[in-house]
């Protein structure tokens, strides 16, 4: 990536940045969001003003703002950096004995940067802590974390966002019984997805048979790629046959940035564009040599598309540093064109894996 040029919409425009300068601008925006957000979880920010709002606890994000400020902590060096990481992760605790699948994504994000050998131990113990809580939840006849009814609704629901974060997660509680449910877990989501409806992102278990479900719809960008970034992960740690899998998700010609749903006049989602290149660049580097080359640059160009057309810059009326144009719920109209908080992060912790920062699977 090349020297950057600030666009007349206070966007980074017409040549990409260097990758080590858009990591600062994000990461700028993340030192300025915990000023303002205290104790509270940053969940989204309008796109014109870059007002939050906020959670109490963190909902199913809050892993991702832990994260962002592991990530800050590692770049900066800074002692307030790192006890912001290790405040914001603490209150994750809760959570740890909450009936979702989505602790995967709140407790594997929140603490994989801090919980490595020589980091943070509080961090680890939490991690350890939560895979032992979710090995302990599994259910093998159904085989898988049911989604659970923390967040209303069913709880026997296979949602292909409860696969993400859960695999690696599952495969540190136990050097058999953790591996093993990780792989059946992925496994049963696999099936799922290529079962009728193909890509149907959301099954429901009731009288014996899987059901698909009406919401998210089949289409919904953050679907492949919470799959493909899962799979990933599965290369890397469970076994490399899982990357073939993963590649014949990859479609190396569409847009960088997918539509929030296939359906007209759709608003884009980068959220999902971030997770794609987080995942691509985990394949490219758990996989065999032909594919590395074709895999990188797949994922550099989503990057580089990211940060020059939908990363704010100093100009302007709205902070530097927001990922826009993300789309949370477009069936619900719920932050269709905003800030999320989990598009941040997996741009940033894109970003730190180009630059070396953090190793692929560093988290």
């Amino acid at each position: 990536m090349s020297a950057c040029e600030v666009g007349r919409e206070g966007v980074w425009h017409t040549e990409p940045s260097t990758a080590e300068a858009a990591l600062d601008v994000l990461l700028d925006r993340v030192a300025s969001t915990y000023s303002v957000t205290g104790q509270r979880f940053p969940l989204y920010a309008d796109g014109g003003s870059g007002a939050w709002v906020t959670t109490t606890r963190g909902s199913w994000t809050g892993g991702f703002w832990a994260g962002l400020l592991w990530l800050r902590a590692l770049r900066t060096g800074s002692h307030t950096d790192r006890s912001a990481a290790r405040t914001v992760t603490a209150q994750l605790e809760h959570w740890v004995t909450a009936d979702t699948a989505t602790r995967g994504l709140i407790l594997w994000y929140g603490t994989a940067l801090a919980a490595g050998p020589g980091r943070d131990s509080a961090a680890a113990s939490l991690r350890d802590e939560a895979a032992r809580s979710c090995l302990t939840a599994f259910d093998q006849d159904l085989g898988i974390l049911p989604w659970g009814s923390a967040f209303g609704g069913s709880r026997w629901l296979a949602r292909v966002d409860g696969v993400a974060g859960t695999v690696p997660l599952l495969a540190t509680a136990n050097a058999r019984a953790g591996m093993a449910a990780a792989r059946t877990h992925l496994d049963t989501h696999v099936a799922r997805w290529r079962a009728e409806p193909v890509g149907t992102p959301a099954w429901g278990w009731a009288a014996g048979e899987w059901t698909a479900c009406a919401q998210p719809r089949s289409g919904w960008s953050r679907g492949r790629a919470w799959l493909l970034l899962a799979l990933a992960d599965a290369a890397w740690s469970i076994d490399p046959d899982y990357g073939a899998v993963a590649e014949r998700l990859v479609d190396y010609g569409a847009a960088p940035v997918p539509s929030a749903e296939s359906i007209e006049d759709a608003p884009p989602d980068t959220s999902a564009a971030a997770i794609e290149a987080v995942a691509l660049l985990k394949l490219a580097a758990a996989a065999e040599s032909r594919h590395r080359e074709r895999l990188r640059a797949r994922a550099v160009e989503i990057v580089r598309h990211l940060v020059t057309a939908h990363v704010s810059g100093p100009d302007g009326p709205r902070p530097s540093g927001m990922l826009l144009d993300g789309c949370y719920d477009l069936e619900r109209g719920l932050a269709t064109t905003h800030e999320l908080i989990w598009g941040d992060y997996f741009l940033a912790l894109a970003l730190a894996i180009c630059t070396g920062m953090v190793a692929p699977f560093d988290t």
